[in-house]
């Protein structure tokens, strides 16, 4: 990740307040829909001098999407789309790691929403590493990634009258992370 990588090595926790997980996906042809995740727990453990040895595992409360739109948001938690009731979470446990680059790692994983799990690999992008006020030491990573929803389980659509359909099967998934290091 940078020259002195062997000083970023540890297990760090998601830090809920300064982390985005969110998506994006396409409305009635016409417009994006941003949206997010308000509740998620992570852990990522680093080997600076070994990336290959690294691994991250993510879990999301499918309950807690957030659209800012509350009849969009149920609709969102219903067997149409996350079957909240039925599966709870979403997961990510990473298989890979490759550093790609200087600042640039990718993470192959198992994501699972719906009961369903897949191997994705989301890029990802050393965003820099700090001590914060209170002593912490954090890093940051951006990453996203295209998915078919339908791979996923994930089908339900409308027709328009006007041809197309209501939501795109493409979404991104956003990633923006801040992880302290553990003690």
């Amino acid at each position: 990740m940078t020259t002195t990588s062997s000083q970023l090595t540890g297990t760090y926790v998601l830090d809920p307040a300064h982390t985005q997980i969110g998506f994006v996906a396409r409305h009635a042809m016409v417009t994006k829909v941003r949206g997010a995740f308000k509740e998620f727990t992570g852990t990522i453990h680093v080997d600076g001098d070994d990336p290959s040895r690294s691994s991250a595992t993510i879990t999301i409360k499918a309950a807690s999407i957030d659209t800012r739109n509350e009849q969009r948001d149920n609709h969102l938690r219903s067997n149409d789309f996350l079957d909240v009731p039925n599966h709870p979470d979403i997961t990510f446990t990473t298989t890979a790691v490759a550093q790609t680059d200087a600042t640039h790692v990718a993470l192959t994983g198992d994501l699972t929403i719906k009961g369903t799990s897949r191997s994705l690999t989301i890029p990802f992008a050393y965003q820099g590493a700090a001590t914060d006020p209170m002593g912490n030491a954090r890093i940051g990573f951006e990453g996203s990634v295209q998915i078919n929803r339908k791979d996923w389980g994930v089908n339900w659509n409308a027709t328009l009258e006007t041809g197309g359909v209501l939501v795109s099967d493409r979404i991104t998934l956003e990633f923006e992370i801040s992880a302290v290091r553990q003690p």
